[in-house]
């Protein structure tokens, strides 16, 4: 069914844009459509029914993005309907361009043996709430959010408008430091936020970056949980121009938080940001600690 037919005016081209469906370059009625997945995951039946979308309404090739969605190459124009249709028989659908919020992405935090949340239900529920649920709403700019597990941060969620990374912030117990030669809580972290010195554990706070790694490994109970949950970071961008995100200076322990926090930031975008600016451009302009302010009021 890949075949030439319709040349799209520019006009096609930038409507289909909002669609998912990107212009290859190297034709002159071809399109790249990208069609969503839940932040990287489908079953076994939609990855069959994305393969036979391919062949069907492609040239059979199927690319991932950086954001985890399906890309189907080379669907010439007058496909690009008969495609969007034959997805949504099978409960899929197109789209994750234009200034809104982009596909949630998030790392395998769940499964993995480092990840401190459950980051495919916390994603899948940004997912639902605000790819879905912002859906209409127009922003400023473009607005990606990422959640990763721990402070390996391998979706990089600093480098997103809205990161969440879990946390576990220790507890020690001075007390019960024996200074054992071999100190099992030096050997586990990774960072050397804690080390043996003069025969007792020296603990930096300020270097710790909370990836848990050292939770319980003492075998006289040195280190606990102080604190389970979530950082969130905003600000961050990658592509021409680059900005680290800011911590905010609070770790949520409610997913609800979480949530709540990623609303206002939204509603803040969407309310005070200008009209081409990307999230850190906001904050920028308007300060860190004002836009921080915002985020954390009750």
């Amino acid at each position: 069914m890949n075949t030439a037919g319709t040349i799209p005016s520019a006009e096609d081209i930038k409507r289909v844009k909002g669609l998912g469906f990107l212009r290859d370059k190297n034709t002159k009625d071809c399109f790249n459509g990208r069609v969503i997945t839940r932040n990287g995951k489908i079953t076994a039946a939609e990855s069959r029914a994305i393969a036979e979308a391919a062949e069907r309404f492609g040239n059979g090739e199927i690319a991932m993005t950086t954001r985890l969605t399906v890309e189907i190459q080379h669907v010439p124009y007058d496909n690009i309907e008969p495609m969007r249709a034959f997805l949504k028989e099978h409960g899929l659908e197109t789209g994750g361009t234009g200034p809104k919020v982009r596909p949630v992405v998030s790392c395998k935090g769940t499964t993995c043996q480092y990840g401190l949340i459950d980051t495919y239900a916390l994603s899948r529920e940004i997912h639902d709430k605000f790819f879905i649920g912002w859906h209409e709403e127009r922003l400023p700019h473009k607005f990606k959010i990422a959640v990763g597990g721990c402070p390996n941060n391998c979706v990089k969620p600093d480098l997103n408008d809205i990161g969440v990374i879990g946390q576990r912030v220790p507890a020690h117990d001075m007390d019960k430091c024996r200074g054992c030669k071999v100190c099992q809580i030096e050997k586990a972290c990774p960072i050397g936020a804690s080390k043996l010195g003069d025969g007792k554990l020296d603990f930096n706070s300020e270097a710790c970056n909370h990836c848990g790694r050292c939770y319980q490994k003492c075998p006289f109970g040195v280190v606990g949980a102080k604190v389970q949950g979530y950082a969130v970071y905003i600000g961050g961008r990658w592509g021409k121009r680059t900005a680290m995100g800011r911590k905010l200076d609070r770790i949520f322990t409610d997913k609800d938080e979480v949530l709540a926090v990623i609303e206002r930031a939204l509603t803040l975008f969407r309310d005070q940001g200008r009209q081409g600016e990307r999230f850190s451009d906001t904050i920028a302009r308007l300060g860190f600690e004002p836009v921080q302010q915002q985020l954390l009021a009750d």
